[in-house]
């Protein structure tokens, strides 16, 4: 299973190269008003498609036992959702004096808003023994929470830069987003069994939408001759993302193993990976939304797009070394413990 999963990624990042390849030699093939016209198959269709997509694979029935641990998920959910966005904010204030292309550093600030991921966070938890069902239940919380506080927060760091007016970014995220989610659930509560039994390739059918998405998204940036990136900024921001990841999972790690935070090591390995990741399945839908006609879109999304893999990569280079932590720490609770 962990085999079939680590293929499905590498196929999925060797996809997204595909994808952006393909859009600069034929953009015109995804602009809007071309022969895909994205404009409804990926604004409305695509879209709405992977979150119907979500509100099937969610296995919120499950998340009932993990309710009780309040105060690990307020932990999680602030860090994800308030202190990792408000901290970018401030962190890019700095970096506007510097050379960096502006709308690359307005990506960064948009991957700060995005909830964290359904998927990545839940199996490296899994990989390295930590709690799976406070992993299960943020990420599927922190998804549904994610749908309203993120716009919010785009719009709230970024501005009404969008070409759309507030009420139809919140109206086109109701149909696309909320509705099709909530579906998906009352379909999967008649359908469970079927589903547990079958085991239908969520993943791969919301990865394939989602190549489609990319690959409108930059058939758009390839065909205006306006748009230039120059490679000293992508690998600065490639930097930058890398130093955000560790900077932040060290801070998690530091703040819940404190004396007295009352978190135990399993809880503290859901808490480094549910409160560092962010969302690219939800993520790119609500800029496409959010940002739907803004010419500098896709390089709004390329710090998303590295992002991503990168979270994937890093945690799977550090599961051996916190799984080491965890066991030795688990060791030396059990013996402190008084003998009765």
């Amino acid at each position: 299973m962990r085999l079939l999963e680590r293929a499905r990624k590498e196929w999925f990042m060797v996809g997204i190269v595909v994808a952006i390849g393909a859009a600069k030699l034929q953009p015109s093939v995804g602009v809007n008003g071309g022969p895909l016209k994205p404009e409804i198959t990926v604004s409305y269709i695509a879209v709405a498609t992977i979150f119907f997509n979500s509100g099937l694979s969610l296995k919120t029935e499950e998340l009932t036992s993990a309710l009780v641990h309040l105060k690990l998920h307020l932990f999680i959910q602030i860090f994800t959702l308030a202190f990792f966005p408000a901290t970018i904010w401030l962190f890019l204030q700095l970096l506007s004096v510097t050379p960096i292309n502006e709308w690359l550093l307005k990506g960064l600030q948009t991957v700060g808003c995005m909830p964290p991921p359904v998927s990545s966070a839940v199996i490296l938890t899994k990989a390295v023994g930590g709690n799976e069902a406070a992993a299960i239940f943020n990420s599927a919380f922190g998804s549904f929470l994610g749908i309203i506080v993120t716009p919010l927060l785009l719009l709230l760091f970024l501005g009404s830069s969008s070409s759309v007016p507030f009420t139809a970014i919140f109206s086109q995220l109701f149909m696309t987003v909320v509705v099709p989610l909530i579906i998906g659930q009352i379909i999967r509560r008649y359908i469970k069994d079927w589903l547990e039994r079958k085991k239908p390739p969520f993943s791969a059918v919301s990865s394939s939408v989602l190549l489609m998405i990319i690959y409108t998204t930059f058939c758009d940036t390839f065909s205006n001759p306006h748009i230039d990136l120059d490679k000293f900024s992508l690998v600065l921001i490639l930097f930058i993302i890398v130093s955000v990841q560790l900077s932040f999972m060290l801070l998690t790690f530091i703040f819940s193993t404190r004396n007295n935070s009352g978190f135990t090591p399993a809880d503290t390995v859901a808490i480094i990976f549910c409160s560092t990741h962010k969302s690219l399945t939800l993520g790119i839908p609500m800029l496409k939304i959010v940002f739907a006609g803004h010419e500098h879109l896709s390089l709004i999304s390329v710090p998303l797009l590295i992002y991503h893999p990168a979270q994937i990569l890093l945690g799977s280079v550090l599961v051996p070394t916190i799984k080491s932590w965890m066991v030795s720490r688990q060791k030396g609770v059990k013996l402190t413990r008084p003998t009765v």
